[in-house]
């Protein structure tokens, strides 16, 4: 879930660092590469190697891979993810995971079958001076406004059927409900023709959805504090912060320096914000308010990734984010951006519900999670599964928390009221309550917005977690049927979310669309849990269920 909002024109003059999604990490990681060149091949002695990785993946000599990711299991396997360029290029859609058993053995998940070879590495001059134009009509036709094209890079085009040389161009303005847009518009390098158009800027509305909702109404060693907040959402809570000066700032020093500011209200998705700052600790009241909801949702998902995934922090590299609450007026969505590293909360509509609850922020900081890791491509397929793994994380934050005021539950986005009658946004047990997500896969799962092919790994997540049927957990009762009438025995949420995290940080890829992803939840179960055991039966029936076979 992210949000869309205004560029300013110092978001459009950094431009090379691309937010958070499937291309983003490319475009980092190929500066990477060319500055150091083959040095990666002598790294981490005992692992995988770029070269021996090379080899194992059956790479050209054009190619090379640059490491983004490793994940150590408890018997010593090791899945080493890597992009891949070509002739210097990145790959979009060429990303891929070597798999190293303590025997030695060595396997590949590749986000591409293809072979990469393109016949030139020059792109044709009509289609070089179209990209623009095309770009900016891609941007038009999904109705962004402002829209401003960035020059033009090459990349090789591997996401979707064979390998080609294509052209990407960035282009930067402002979404239909005020959130920022940073459209990534790939155009064939021959042809000109448009291949794909990727939004980078991913909320926690669709633009339809914040619409119909406006319409229904440090210092380096300083030791943490401990305050505590009246949040909106989540009743009286403890914060970690830090003494600065005569009084305390909103600054997290146990969880990697994450820090919560102030945008003032201010359309700037590039700015830090101001610091709030607080004489006694205690917080709360007019502007604070929504900060304590910020900082408390970012200390709980810090802590949840901590303790039940042993990750620590979003990357993993131990660096907390940033939180900016109060963006723009009256906007109704939220958002996470890689580049800046940080979460963007709106107001809500009448800048009376600020999309601050515990869910919002977990789901959108696991936008994060999902970049540094499978960096699934916000489009098709891959981009419900993309979206779904936030909805998924964001429940298990929400239980593992165990707040009285929020109890978990399997309802997205409850308390933040989007519909104006006190419905969630999207249902776990039955997602087509919602009137447009979906229940079960389908030959046409891919070509439906993301927010509602999602509600098919949502529904799959259910039913392991708590199984088929009617069932009361909490306050909330639930309902939850499957495709062909079979009945599904849940293993627990807790078992539920290992084999969905495992499976996306060590089998998925950039391309993984539904069928994939049973593969990769299957592999997951296997390695936690064993071959032929409860969880893996009861994941593959799961997935019966919601018909992906």
């Amino acid at each position: 879930m992210r949000g869309n909002s205004h560029i300013s024109g110092k978001s459009t003059a950094r431009k090379n660092a691309l937010r958070g999604g499937a291309l983003v990490a490319l475009a980092a990681m190929v500066v990477a590469a060319v500055e150091t060149g083959s040095a990666m091949a002598g790294e981490d002695k005992g692992a995988d190697t770029q070269v021996s990785a090379a080899q194992a993946a059956g790479l050209g000599a054009k190619e090379k891979l640059v490491k983004r990711d490793v994940i150590k299991d408890a018997d010593g396997t090791t899945h080493t993810r890597y992009d891949r360029t070509y002739a210097g290029m990145p790959v979009v859609g060429g990303d891929l995971i070597v798999h190293r058993a303590p025997s030695g053995k060595v396997t590949t998940t590749k986000a591409s079958d293809h072979r990469i070879a393109v016949k030139t590495t020059v792109a044709a001059e009509d289609a070089t001076e179209g990209a623009d134009a095309t770009a900016l009509a891609a941007a038009k036709s999904e109705k962004v406004t402002g829209a401003k094209a960035g020059k033009s890079t090459r990349i090789v085009w591997a996401s979707e059927g064979k390998p080609r040389l294509a052209l990407r161009t960035v282009v930067h303005g402002t979404q239909k409900d005020g959130t920022p847009s940073e459209l990534h518009v790939i155009t064939d390098a021959e042809s000109g023709k448009k291949l794909a158009s990727l939004e980078e800027n991913r909320g926690f509305l669709t633009a339809g959805q914040s619409k119909k909702a406006a319409a229904a109404a440090a210092r380096t060693k300083a030791a943490a504090e401990e305050g505590t907040g009246a949040s909106q959402y989540s009743g009286d809570v403890k914060l970690t912060t830090t003494k600065e000066g005569n009084g305390y700032t909103l600054t997290d020093s146990e969880r990697g320096k994450g820090q919560t500011t102030d945008l003032g209200n201010k359309e700037d998705d590039t700015g830090k914000g101001e610091p709030f700052t607080d004489e006694d600790n205690k917080w709360g009241g007019k502007r604070q308010t929504a900060a304590v909801d910020a900082h408390y949702g970012a200390e709980t998902t810090w802590d949840y990734y901590k303790s039940v995934h042993k990750r620590n922090g979003i990357k993993d590299d131990g660096k907390g984010a940033l939180s900016r609450v109060h963006y723009g007026k009256g906007y109704v969505n939220a958002f996470w951006d890689d580049a800046s590293f940080a979460m963007t909360y709106g107001d809500g509509e009448g800048d009376k519900k600020p999309l601050t609850s515990l869910d919002v922020a977990a789901h959108e900081m696991s936008h994060g999670v999902t970049s540094a890791t499978a960096n699934l491509n916000y489009e098709g397929e891959s981009g419900g599964l993309n979206e779904a793994t936030s909805d998924i994380f964001a429940t298990d934050v929400e239980f593992t928390a165990k707040n009285k005021k929020d109890a978990g539950d399997y309802l997205i986005g409850e308390q933040i009221d989007i519909n104006g009658d006190g419905s969630p946004l999207r249902y776990m047990d039955k997602p087509s309550k919602d009137k447009q997500s979906l229940d079960y896969w389908s030959e046409d799962a891919g070509n439906v917005d993301v927010h509602y092919s999602s509600g098919i790994a949502n529904h799959f997540f259910y039913l392991l977690s708590e199984g088929s049927g009617k069932k009361k957990i909490g306050d909330v009762e639930y309902d939850s049927p499957t495709k062909d009438g079979s009945k599904v025995k849940g293993i627990g949420r807790d078992k539920a979310a290992k084999i969905w995290y495992k499976a996306l940080t060590a089998y998925m890829t950039s391309t993984t669309d539904y069928k994939d992803a049973r593969t990769a939840t299957l592999k997951a179960a296997d390695d936690l849990f064993g071959k032929d055991s409860t969880e893996s039966k009861a994941v593959a029936a799961a997935w019966t269920g919601v018909n992906v076979k």
